[in-house]
């Protein structure tokens, strides 16, 4: 047994505690109960590893521990059959349990059900396969734990009513479902990276585990071009991060931000990720959006930024998904390459479906500085500030208003 002093006893049960539950699944124990199970083992490693040292396998450790839960729960199951059968299975469980590599892809796909919306399938994969407890979810998305254990709960409840099996997702799954998978990962990213409320600009914990998510999802399917280019977009994004917020917490707008503190090694990575992926010609929204955010990093100074090709990458994004936001952040490009003007015109035909969002009057408030129409500028930073909700953004955009 290792002292709890000499390892990160919560990283440890993140690790330990979605692989306990593949172990759990592969048995063929129902999802919702088996998941219950490991979250309470989790809570009892917790307490016991911290006091008493870090047990020589800690994942047959857990899975003993929820197997004990499981009994302690059939034995008010009216089902007599069912509570001997699962007695007698567990007084046979080896030592230390087989655990299978795909095990995490199947969590991933499992909790990306179909029948799920983000705001269920979010929390549910940050707890079955992040391993954060409802606590921890709660707090980073910024919900009440009693939200947060709800939406859980239903989760649970669409899944095992859904009746599906637990493996390693076949092909045609895979290709059915991987699209969603992936946006629940990108999700959990860009909430981490840009915090959409709350007195943070970003949340690490959240970002690291949507990069963390997609590099699993990146082992397991490493010949996709798209989930190559998902990871790439991550590590070309968060590369920036220590450089994007001051130590007091405000906002480093792009072009002010100190490029010597970008992560040079999380840019290699991703350019070397991105290129493998469009080598195999099949290209994919996140490998342009990776590509965009390559062309940014790739520049020594803001002045000096490739806006020629960024306009040209987001008229490809756009005909592949003609979305309000590519279009708003495509009209940056074309405010550097054929003048506010051209962009304030786009601008205008987005005026409709962003009205409401700050990030639109930010843009808006952008060109017309370029544009040296400050009263303007001074308009739609304030109005930006009105409806921004994190309050990093906020105090910057005041502070561009009154500038």
């Amino acid at each position: 047994m290792d002292p709890a002093g000499t390892v990160d006893v919560q990283q440890l049960l993140r690790d330990a505690g979605p692989a306990a539950l593949g172990v759990l699944l592969r048995r063929g124990e129902r999802f919702a109960d088996a998941e219950d199970a490991v979250q309470d083992a989790l809570l009892v490693a917790l307490e016991s590893w911290t006091a008493r040292g870090v047990p020589d396998r800690p994942i047959g450790w857990l899975v003993r521990v929820a197997g004990r839960r499981l009994i302690d729960r059939h034995h008010q199951d009216s089902a007599r059959r069912r509570r001997e059968s699962l007695v007698a299975s567990w007084s046979t469980m080896p030592v230390e349990p087989a655990v299978s590599d795909d095990d995490s892809l199947a969590l991933l796909f499992l909790c990306c059900h179909d029948g799920l919306d983000p705001s269920s399938a979010i929390p549910l994969t940050l707890r079955a396969v992040g391993g954060l407890t409802t606590r921890e979810i709660a707090d980073a998305l910024l919900q009440s734990e009693s939200t947060v254990a709800q939406r859980i709960s239903r989760a649970k409840a669409v899944i095992s009513r859904a009746g599906e099996p637990f493996r390693r997702p076949p092909a045609d799954l895979v290709d059915a479902r991987l699209p969603t998978v992936m946006q629940i990962i990108y999700l959990i990213f860009n909430e981490g990276h840009a915090a959409t409320s709350g007195e943070r600009l970003t949340r690490a914990d959240l970002a690291d585990e949507g990069i963390r998510l997609a590099r699993q999802l990146h082992a397991r399917l490493v010949d996709h071009p798209e989930t190559s280019g998902l990871l790439a977009l991550l590590l070309l994004t968060d590369a920036r991060r220590s450089a994007r917020v001051t130590h007091g917490g405000d906002l480093v707008p792009l072009d002010q931000q100190d490029r010597r503190r970008w992560d040079r090694r999380m840019i290699n990575e991703g350019l070397h990720l991105l290129t493998a992926a469009l080598a195999q010609h099949s290209t994919g929204d996140y490998q342009l959006q990776a590509a965009i955010a390559g062309v940014h990093d790739q520049a020594p100074s803001h002045s000096t930024t490739d806006w020629v090709q960024l306009r040209a990458l987001y008229n490809l994004l756009v005909q592949r998904r003609d979305n309000p936001l590519v279009r708003l952040n495509r009209a940056v490009a074309v405010a550097h390459t054929d003048g506010p003007e051209a962009a304030l015109r786009e601008l205008d035909t987005l005026a409709v479906r962003l009205s409401g969002h700050h990030r639109f009057h930010a843009t808006i408030g952008y060109v017309h500085d370029m544009n040296g129409d400050r009263a303007a500028a001074q308009r739609a930073y304030l109005e930006a500030a009105q409806l921004a909700t994190n309050e990093p953004e906020r105090r910057y955009l005041r502070a561009k208003a009154e500038s």
